[in-house]
């Protein structure tokens, strides 16, 4: 049987800012000019999986466990503030950029992707006007 694809698409919306904190106010604000400043986004997580339907259902993820996993996942985030909630930005580690987070759900989506299914694609949308994605 060939291979199919599901997508499921999460809402959330978080605020953010940029900015390095071994680095002095005026480079901060000479590389990432006013997101400087916290600044809030309406975020769209599209994830997408793909493998071999199950031959009884049909289905090819069961979406009550994948939906559970993203819950786990986008919950914390969502009205909060990605500096803060997310480790890696708070510590220092990671800017909350677009293309950051796609890869940072990634990582942590993948492996909890339920039974034979994987993780093909996430992308995610920042205020409907920008996307980062990345592909497995």
């Amino acid at each position: 049987m060939p291979k199919a694809s599901l997508m499921r698409i999460v809402n959330f919306t978080a605020t953010h800012q940029y900015g390095r904190a071994d680095r002095s106010r005026a480079w901060n604000e000479a590389r990432f000019g006013d997101q400087v400043h916290p600044h809030e986004h309406e975020y769209q997580l599209e994830v997408t999986v793909e493998g071999e339907p199950d031959p009884e259902t049909s289905f090819v993820v069961d979406l009550p466990e994948l939906d559970a996993v993203l819950a786990v996942l986008v919950g914390p985030l969502d009205g909060g503030n990605l500096n803060e909630t997310i480790p890696e930005v708070r510590e220092g580690d990671m800017q909350p950029s677009t293309e950051a987070l796609a890869r940072w759900f990634w990582e942590r989506i993948g492996p909890r992707v339920p039974g034979e299914a994987r993780l093909r694609r996430i992308r995610l949308w920042e205020s409907g006007a920008l996307a980062g994605q990345v592909d497995g």
